[in-house]
C-alpha cells in the first residue's frame, strides 16, 4: 500500500479552507426556511456534473480530455458531502495526505465516488451516525479501495465481456462486469455515472461504498 501519511504545510492550509468552505455551505443551508430534499440535492449535483461528464458510452475509445477542476473541487461542488467528510476525517486524524492528493496533486487518479445515499446506507447497516464513528484507519483503507492509478475512462474499466480487474491504491482488487457492476471483496455496487473529467483524474459515481473486507 502506498504511503499517504505526509501532508505539506500548503496541504494543511488547504484542508482548513476546505473545512471552512463546507461549513459555510452548511450554514447557508441551515438559514433556508425549508431544508432541501434528497431529490433536490441530487438534482443540484446533477446540474454541476452535466458540464463535466462524457455521455458517449462505456466503450468509447480513449479517456475524456482533462477538466479544469481537481477531483476534490468537483466533489465539493457536486455535493458529495459524505465523501468529502471522510477525506477530511482521515487527514485530520492521520495526516493521510488525501487532500493534497486530490486537491493540488499533479498525478492522475481514477476515483470511484460513492453518493451521499451510499454512505447513509452504510451507516444504517452498521448502526452508526456518521463516518467519525468508525476508526480513521479503517476509513483510510476504505477510501484507498476506491482509487486506482491513472486516468481510466469507462472503456478501460467496464469490459465488453468477462470481467475487468481493477487494482486499487490499497493494494487490493475488485472486478467490474460488462453491466457496470463492481464486485468488491465485501459487497457489490453499480457505476451509475461515468467519465467525469477532472484536471487530475476521472471520477465514476457509484451507488455503494466498496468494502475491502468480507
Amino acid at each position: 500500500m502506498k504511503n499517504f501519511t505526509t501532508v505539506s504545510v500548503n496541504g494543511k492550509m488547504l484542508l482548513h479552507l476546505l473545512i471552512l468552505t463546507v461549513l459555510s455551505i452548511f450554514l447557508v443551508s441551515c438559514e433556508k426556511e425549508e431544508m432541501d430534499t434528497p431529490l433536490e440535492n441530487e438534482l443540484a449535483a446533477s446540474a454541476v456534473i452535466q458540464g463535466k461528464v462524457d455521455y458517449n458510452g462505456a466503450h468509447k475509445k480513449g479517456a475524456p480530455a482533462p477538466g479544469e477542476d481537481p477531483i476534490a473541487a468537483i466533489a465539493i461542488e457536486a455535493g458529495f458531502d459524505e465523501l468529502v467528510a471522510a477525506l477530511m476525517y482521515v487527514d485530520s486524524e492521520l495526516d493521510a495526505g488525501l487532500v493534497d492528493l486530490f486537491l493540488i496533486g499533479t498525478d492522475q487518479y481514477t476515483v470511484f465516488a460513492p453518493t451521499n445515499a451510499a454512505f447513509q446506507d452504510l451507516y444504517s447497516a452498521l448502526g452508526i451516525d456518521g463516518i467519525t464513528d468508525l476508526p480513521a484507519e479503517l476509513v483510510l483503507e476504505v477510501l484507498l479501495y476506491h482509487v486506482t492509478d491513472g486516468r481510466r475512462a469507462a472503456n478501460s474499466v467496464v469490459p465488453p465481456r468477462n470481467y475487468k480487474t481493477i487494482e486499487t491504491l490499497l493494494g487490493k482488487i475488485f472486478k467490474v462486469d460488462p453491466n457496470s457492476v463492481i464486485m468488491a471483496i465485501g459487497n457489490n455496487a453499480n457505476i451509475t455515472t461515468a467519465n467525469i473529467s477532472a484536471s487530475n483524474g476521472i471520477i465514476h459515481i457509484i451507488d455503494g461504498v466498496l468494502l475491502p473486507i468480507e
